[in-house]
């Protein structure tokens, strides 16, 4: 597993770079509105889960976790654009269990990564990220459009991050393989 992730660390490294662009996009304007907010998340799971699903088509063992993540990011985001009038009550739970699956997976994936002890943390920082960000919008729903969009954002640019980081790691570890 380590060695296909090695030679497919560009995908990984483009994930990292939207999500840290969808991130700065998020925090830099909070006061977008939430039909705004429903698009640009709509598109992002869309992207993002593509991404997941072209990583996972490419793995041998524990591919059904990554593709089953991709396909919930995809099917998140499209319902978000066909229909982005949604409550923004409804949209806090869709994005809360998005982002603890999403986060559940990236914990998989990491314990599940043999022969890079080093490296197998930053999945599992970025997976635990994204379960802490679902416990927080569950933990009160009501908070409003513009806190989730700029915890949304936070939470997008350090998992973009850590994925960066991630990427660079794998691209070391190509050339040592």
């Amino acid at each position: 597993m380590l060695e296909l992730l090695a030679r497919n660390w560009a995908w990984v490294l483009a994930r990292g770079i939207v999500t840290i662009l969808f991130g700065a996009l998020a925090i830099l304007w909070p006061g977008i509105t939430l039909i705004a907010m429903v698009i640009l998340f709509g598109a992002y799971a869309v992207v993002d889960g593509a991404t997941a699903i072209a990583m996972g088509m490419r793995r041998h063992t524990g591919r059904a976790v990554l593709i089953g993540v991709g396909v919930l990011g995809v099917v998140a985001g499209i319902i978000a654009l066909v229909w982005p009038g949604i409550s923004a009550l409804a949209l806090l739970y869709v994005i809360a269990f998005w982002a603890i699956v999403t986060g559940i997976g990236s914990i998989v994936s990491g314990v599940g990564l043999a022969g890079d002890p080093g490296g197998r943390w930053l999945f599992i920082l970025s997976g635990l990220a994204g379960v802490i960000l679902g416990i927080l919008l569950l933990a009160d729903p009501e908070e409003g459009a513009i806190a989730l969009v700029v915890t949304i954002g936070f939470f997008a640019v350090v998992w973009g991050l850590l994925t960066v980081v991630t990427s660079v790691r794998l691209r070391r570890l190509s050339q040592e393989i």
